[in-house]
């Protein structure tokens, strides 16, 4: 089972997903993969994103024209290979991540729906990789879930490599609605950094209740 949104019945979820694009046979096959990972214990459900919110972002990749995007936490490669079909033929995505096995599951299914030459995968800390990318203006489009106490320093380093009108996407910005009473260091960062990004300057923002939240940063 897939994860929806806390705000919504399991009812209006349904509806939801029937009123967008359905999933075809490589998706479903990687949900469902990824449903069995997280039945057996190997990984939580809260790893992968919604359907609905995978269908918005590969929509917004084409809408905005990206061609160069980067995701900080692929897990196993819903969300990159949204991204990478909303990309143009020659579009690239680069993707940090620790896991070789859920990326090694990613990998399979990017080349089953042809954008495998698309994507590159780095293996190793997301951060130090990060920081090692030259720091001009290079990408268009940055997908951010990863840990969360760490997103404050992602956007602080992804704002030097973004395209002027850049957009970043941040996951997991409404934890489940615990921003309002933080529980846990994660929850605290989080409450943090949406006050922070609201205020600053430097960025158009704005938070949208979509599975556990989905912020939209664009870069001014």
């Amino acid at each position: 089972m897939t994860p929806r949104s806390f705000l919504l019945t399991p009812e209006l979820a349904d509806y939801v997903r029937a009123s967008s694009e359905p999933a075809d046979p490589v998706v479903a096959d990687l949900l469902a993969e990824t449903a069995a990972l997280a039945a057996r214990g190997e990984a939580s459900p809260t790893y992968q994103i919604a359907p609905e919110q995978g269908t918005f972002m590969q929509l917004l990749t084409r809408a905005v024209g990206a061609r160069r995007a980067i995701e900080i936490g692929t897990f196993t490669g819903y969300s990159a290979l949204c991204i990478a079909r909303g990309l143009p033929a020659d579009g690239s995505l680069l993707c940090l991540d620790r896991d070789a096995g859920w990326t090694g599951i990613a990998r399979r299914y990017w080349d089953r729906a042809g954008v495998g030459d698309r994507i590159e995968v780095r293996l190793g800390e997301a951060l130090p990789t990060l920081r090692e990318l030259p720091a001009g203006q290079t990408f268009d489009l940055a997908f951010v879930d990863a840990d969360k106490s760490g997103y404050a320093d992602y956007v602080a380093e992804l704002h030097p490599r973004m395209t002027d009108n850049g957009v970043v996407l941040l996951d997991n910005t409404l934890r489940e609605g615990r921003v309002l009473d933080p529980q846990d260091r994660d929850d605290v960062a989080l409450a943090e950094l949406n006050a922070a990004l609201a205020a600053d300057a430097r960025w158009e923002t704005v938070l949208l209740p979509l599975a556990d939240g989905l912020t939209l940063l664009r870069k001014r």
